[in-house]
């Protein structure tokens, strides 16, 4: 029997479907989950613990769902769950060394980093959903994507490290290969899903009975997650145009939110759309009836005579599925898996994003559609034979046989530690070589800049950064490649440990190398800055003065920058998240400065002969 460790950090099957956090990916690692132990396999759940009242383990549905002690056991929205993640990481990785696992199946960007650091360690293969794709959400959200940058080299790194990658609909696949150069061999689509024991088509007059709704009135239904990203005021807007044309009653039904009851405080998005609805004169006619559990969501569907989804983008969407699968119409947006879902004008209608127009007039279409029986049915049989979960399940349980038996073990675990640190070395480096030579090259003539007309560069970092420092400054002081040349004036603001010392212990360790800079710093100097995080105190303390002091300023950071990010003139940022990876690209590149630094100097001597000027030598102090 083949045992399956499912990774969800943020969405747990216990989660309730329409929350800010809960959708999509909830259903379908619960659904999966279940369906897997059908079919035999063991199955345990990782998940972060958010109640200080949930147990370690429990059992569900045939499964294990453990809750993982990451952060402050309460609500962290995802996208500040960064942090908590090395915590994650060292729980599921000692469970796993009690716990034999055949394949981890991560489930978004957070699960598959996790995933990704078992695999190094304990040789696990692994599988990923990524649910979402970080470059894909940037584009769309903008500003409004609150996720950190790093979360952009985390799956650039997962999508080469993975064993295999499920796209849940072909623009997935290829948002992948074009954004991530993805390898197309380990991709496979398998997408999302619904239980039919769970969505059936209900007689409509019994589903409005049952939900106590007008028998007789046109009814249109949106349900889901109630944030931006799903155009919901799209819908509102198209059904204001639609019932302003054609002068009719009708009702938008608007499910999903924080809380039982459509609560304002709850779930802000809640008041946005009231006031679109107000703004139409059609709030009376747009109802928001709050979250509702899942075993009420089929007869929402059925009472419908269309169900609305116009998100600006969907990476899929499970939603139009439910809906198709209870004879429901679906007006979708043309984007991501809602493309792929619904079948144009044969189980409902695909529209433009942000196009109320269009909304009003497929409304119009579906009204006078003579054939909505027939589009009903369409809409079943669609759903039936391409999305039931058990499909779907299959599809997965099949990937996972041949990633197993494709996988070949390594006795020696050492081994696959040393070969998996040499790829996540060389995915760091080639990343670097992609995004960090403009950088370098600004730094490396700024750092000329400085010397060349007589000032001196001061360079500082903790703790292996501070050996990185010595380190640039002997080379310099010294030399690298070019023989016999001056010094090049650099002081290393790590190496007094008789003032480091005396000055953190009367003041304070945040100020031991701001007050070098207050002390030797002149008009004209360059501070340089080697720090993996971008956030130790005294490096900010350290580059505020130099701010204040008018001194250029140059970072060699690692992660997102951090807050020295914002007070460099010139940032050369490292694209990765772990530590070491970011340490060993930083040496590199302080190797490349020194190359570089003594090659303009070069160049500027061997152009001032050229030029007829005051002939220095190389063999003398500048």
């Amino acid at each position: 029997m083949k045992r399956i460790a499912l990774i969800s950090e943020h969405a747990s099957p216990l989660g309730t479907f329409g929350g800010a956090d809960s959708g999509g990916q909830n259903v379908y690692v619960g659904q999966v989950a279940k369906h897997l132990a059908v079919l035999g396999y063991e199955v345990d759940i990782f998940t972060r613990r958010d109640c200080p009242k949930l147990p370690e383990i429990i059992s569900w549905n045939g499964v294990r769902i453990i809750h993982v002690p990451a952060g402050a056991s309460k609500y962290i929205c995802k996208e500040e769950l960064l942090p908590c993640m090395e915590e994650f990481t060292a729980y599921v990785l000692n469970f796993c060394q009690s716990t034999h696992y055949d394949l981890i199946h991560a489930n978004f960007w957070m699960s598959a980093m996790v995933a990704a650091e078992v695999k190094r360690s304990l040789g696990i293969p692994f599988v990923v959903t990524f649910h979402a794709l970080g470059r894909v959400r940037r584009f769309y959200q903008g500003k409004a994507d609150g996720f950190p940058d790093a979360r952009f080299a985390i799956e650039d790194r997962i999508v080469a490290e993975a064993d295999f990658i499920i796209a849940e609909c072909p623009q997935d696949q290829e948002d992948l290969l074009c954004l991530y150069h993805a390898n197309p061999e380990k991709i496979a689509i398998i997408p999302c899903g619904f239980d039919p024991s769970e969505f059936y088509p209900i007689e409509k007059t019994h589903a409005r009975a049952f939900l106590g709704l007008n028998s007789t009135e046109p009814l249109i239904l949106q349900l889901g997650r109630l944030v931006p990203r799903k155009g919901v005021d799209t819908a509102i807007c198209g059904f204001a145009k639609w019932l302003q044309q054609n002068r009719v009653s009708a009702q938008l039904l608007i499910v999903g939110g924080e809380s039982e009851t459509p609560d304002a405080s709850l779930t802000p998005e809640i008041g946005r759309l009231r006031a679109i609805a107000r703004r139409h004169s059609i709030e009376d006619q747009v109802r928001f009836v709050g979250r509702k559990c899942r075993d009420l969501l089929k007869y929402y569907y059925s009472a419908a005579d269309v169900f609305i989804t116009t998100p600006i983008y969907e990476p899929f969407g499970i939603t139009p599925i439910e809906a198709m699968a209870c004879g429901t119409p679906v007006i979708g947006s043309r984007v991501g898996g809602v493309k792929f879902t619904v079948k144009d004008e044969e189980t409902g209608y695909l529209v433009p994003a942000k196009n109320p127009q269009a909304i009003a007039d497929k409304l119009t279409t579906l009204y006078a559609n003579p054939h909505r029986d027939l589009m009903s049915q369409q809409a079943i049989h669609r759903a039936q034979e391409y999305f039931t979960w058990q499909q779907v399940t299959h599809d997965i349980a099949a990937l996972y046989t041949k990633i197993i038996q494709n996988h070949k073990p390594v006795t020696n675990s050492t081994l696959v530690e040393i070969d998996s640190s040499f790829a996540a070395a060389i995915d760091a480096f080639t990343r670097s070589r992609q995004q960090l030579i403009p950088a370098i090259s600004q730094a490396a003539q700024a750092i000329f800049e400085c010397v060349n007309a007589g000032g001196k560069v001061l360079v500082c970092g903790n703790g292996g950064s501070a050996a990185d420092a010595q380190h640039f400054a002997a080379e310099l002081v010294g030399r690298f490649r070019v023989p016999h040349r001056a010094g090049v004036p650099i002081l290393a603001l790590t190496a007094d440990t008789a003032f480091l010392t005396a000055w953190a212990n009367d003041v304070g360790f945040e100020y031991v190398f701001s007050r070098q800079v207050e002390t030797f710093a002149k008009p004209g100097d360059l501070l340089l800055g080697i720090s993996t995080s971008g956030r130790s105190p005294n490096m900010i303390a350290a580059f505020k003065t130099a701010r204040s002091q008018q001194l250029r300023r140059v970072a060699l950071l690692g992660n997102d920058g951090g807050e020295l990010l914002n007070l460099a003139d010139i940032a050369v940022v490292v694209p990765a998240f772990d530590t070491q990876r970011i340490q060993e690209v930083q040496i590199f590149v302080l190797h490349l400065l020194c190359e570089l630094v003594e090659q303009f100097l070069l160049q500027s001597t061997q152009d001032l002969r050229l030029c007829g000027g005051k002939e220095m030598s190389f063999n003398e102090p500048y």
